[in-house]
């Protein structure tokens, strides 16, 4: 859609319209990280009063108190960059496209460790940080799941040890031992 208002406009002037269009998005952005967990949340780094402007919000049950604290959600958000917020939001929903790269990298990686023996010394020397024991006993396990025809329990701690090992772009990385449900979720198979 052509905004013919804007063509009569100095440069560097913005439109009344678009203003409020740009203030929209950021209150539509502000719905999106109300949705979030509070872990979640503090890993982001936001500003401290868009924190906590987003977890009050999460404390108010009014129509009105939610709708005008949105608003304000949206106000603060004018003087940051919404950039990297929207960035990691897509990370998170798993859409942006590094991580569907990345995903597509682990599971290369689950596919070759499963066909040859000689690729868990090669993912060893290539991630030094991996528990070279427990990787060869889940490539043993899971390929004796495969030829038993047994539920795959050692194939998605496989994934699960080569999603640790391989740390996912744009989202700080997990500890050892903090696998969550949406790790196994995001598995693709």
């Amino acid at each position: 859609m052509t905004d013919y208002q804007n063509d009569n406009l100095p440069d560097g002037m913005v439109s009344k319209s678009q203003r409020k269009r740009d203030m929209d998005a950021l209150q539509d952005l502000g719905k999106e990280l109300v949705e979030l967990s509070k872990d979640t949340l503090k890993k982001m780094q936001l500003p401290e009063d868009l924190l906590t402007a987003i977890l009050d919000y999460k404390r108010f049950t009014a129509h009105g108190a939610l709708r005008r604290q949105l608003q304000y959600i949206g106000k603060l958000m004018r003087d940051i960059d919404p950039e990297p917020i929207r960035q990691y939001l897509l990370v998170i929903k798993g859409e942006s496209a590094e991580h569907i790269a990345w995903q597509h990298l682990l599971e290369r990686w689950r596919e070759r460790l499963m066909s040859d023996d000689k690729m868990s010394a090669t993912f060893i020397n290539e991630f030094p940080g991996v528990d070279a024991q427990q990787l060869r006993t889940l490539i043993r396990n899971a390929r004796k799941e495969q030829a038993e025809s047994k539920p795959p329990k050692s194939f998605r701690l496989l994934f699960q040890l080569i999603k640790q090992a391989i740390p996912e772009p744009g989202k700080p990385r997990q500890q050892s031992g903090d696998a969550t449900a949406d790790d196994v979720e995001g598995e693709e198979e």
